[in-house]
């Protein structure tokens, strides 16, 4: 490759998701039955809410805190979460899975209407945007059939299962006037909104290494080892497995615990992409060029179909490393007073959502040992509710129709959960991922691609 064409893509990889932010086609390019009234300032936004279990629960209760939003329907597969009754659960589930069960039992002002198929919710004229807090594999058809049906979205993380879905779904989004913001949370933190501004501006100098870590021992019984038996009653199986492959009903699958199931989400997505999205954000970076992987099930004998243990490099053309690793073997803090890690040749950077250091670097071998910058540290003792904020941005953008003010839009959580799919490409082949972000193609090896997508079971399809 030529200097000329590398600099061309390394100019690619820095705009292409600020490009696609603002792509827009006018609104006669979708049928009148689909076009929205602008609302005003005062308006109320009619929200419908699919997959309203530990997750959507969570946010519905955030966005009824906004007294623009009114809540019209419910979808979800299992009818107490329909009833919003928790007495009528499961009693395994509500013992075995404890507070990931909601409580419910929410007062709604209004009339709430209620489907066990969300297809249902997507055909109400009235409703003006929806969220969508389904298992990972669900995402891409309902955020695809939304917009085609003219709503806006609020869609939970990590976006997708693979990466054509991630694809397919920015395709379908840029082609219409759609409002869609993913659920990366610390995109509305106010923390890391002032960081990315300083670590760009070179505060710590150029970064050459990232970090971060999810940590959590599950030794030794890990999520329990179960056979096949059928739902409980009021659980609509088929439905919940969707595209996936039929297999029969496990209670260590659904609700919850499917995040350590690779058919349906793995650690790397639940919990990576918040750290890869937040570090490639601050960093002005969109994508990896090359990805290793180690790891595997050395420990824990439970039913998973993920590692226990893993750890990923990433490489970007810029010249920098990001690593991650899922220690669910092991316990203890990695990272003492923070959740990532930016090392830079001024400093280096230890950030949460509550706060942030700034530790100045003494010159090393042969250099002046003065420190390179000063110190600087900020905190928030008590946090904040960056859901919150990430919930009020998209009502905001909801009412004034401008999808490219969203502070996470889908080719930005597209790019961010790439990292995860990739890495678990990488160690499922056992070998260095050589990646090209424009084209998105494993350039390495042709069959690693096969893993880029899968086929869906009838009658579903993107």
């Amino acid at each position: 490759m030529s200097k000329e064409e590398k600099a061309s893509r390394r100019e690619f990889l820095k705009t292409t998701a600020a490009a696609t932010a603002g792509v827009t086609l006018a609104m006669s390019s979708f049928p009148s039955s689909v076009i929205q009234p602008v609302l005003g300032a005062n308006d109320k936004i009619r929200m419908g809410f699919i997959g309203v279990g530990n997750r959507g629960t969570q946010l519905m209760s955030r966005f009824m805190a906004n007294k623009d939003v009114q809540v019209v329907a419910l979808a979800d597969v299992y009818e107490p979460y329909l009833l919003r009754d928790y007495s009528k659960v499961n009693k395994r589930w509500k013992k075995e899975l404890g507070s990931r069960i909601p409580k419910m039992g929410e007062q709604f002002p209004d009339k709430v209407d209620t489907y066990k198929d969300f297809r249902h919710l997507l055909d109400r004229k009235d409703i003006d945007a929806v969220c969508i807090a389904t298992p990972d594999h669900w995402h891409a058809i309902q955020t695809i059939m939304a917009i085609q049906a003219g709503k806006d979205v609020y869609v939970e993380k990590p976006l997708t299962v693979t990466i054509q879905e991630g694809r397919k779904m920015v395709e379908v989004w840029q082609k219409s006037d759609r409002v869609v913001q993913v659920g990366l949370n610390r995109r509305g933190s106010t923390i890391y909104q002032e960081l990315v501004k300083k670590i760009r501006a070179g505060k710590i100098g150029k970064v050459t290494l990232a970090r971060a870590y999810r940590i959590s021992n599950m030794y030794p019984d890990g999520i329990g080892n179960a056979r096949p038996e059928a739902p409980p009653e009021g659980f609509d199986w088929d439905m919940w497995l969707g595209p996936r492959s039929f297999r029969p009903y496990q209670y260590n699958i659904a609700p919850y615990k499917f995040r350590w199931w690779k058919d349906y989400s793995s650690q790397m997505a639940n919990w990576g992409v918040h750290y890869m999205d937040v570090i490639r954000w601050m960093m002005g970076e969109v994508a990896p060029v090359a990805i290793t992987a180690h790891g595997g099930k050395y420990v824990l004998k439970d039913d998973r179909t993920i590692p226990d243990t893993m750890e990923v490099t990433f490489e970007f053309a810029s010249g920098a490393v990001v690593v991650f690793g899922v220690y669910e073997a092991s316990g203890g803090k990695m990272i003492q007073d923070g959740e990532v890690e930016l090392r830079g040749t001024l400093g280096n950077l230890i950030s949460s959502e509550k706060g942030y250091k700034i530790i100045p670097t003494e010159g090393g071998q042969f250099q002046d040992r003065e420190e390179l910058i000063s110190p600087e540290i900020k905190s928030y003792p008590e946090g904040e509710d960056s859901t919150k904020n990430l919930i009020r941005n998209f009502l905001d953008c909801v009412k004034s129709r401008k999808k490219d003010k969203v502070w996470c839009n889908l080719e930005e959580g597209h790019r961010s959960t790439s990292f995860a799919h990739l890495a678990n490409i990488a160690l499922e082949t056992k070998m260095r991922i050589e990646w090209d972000p424009e084209r998105e193609q494993i350039t390495n090896n042709k069959e690693a691609n096969k893993l880029l997508s899968y086929e869906y079971r009838k009658p579903w399809k993107l």
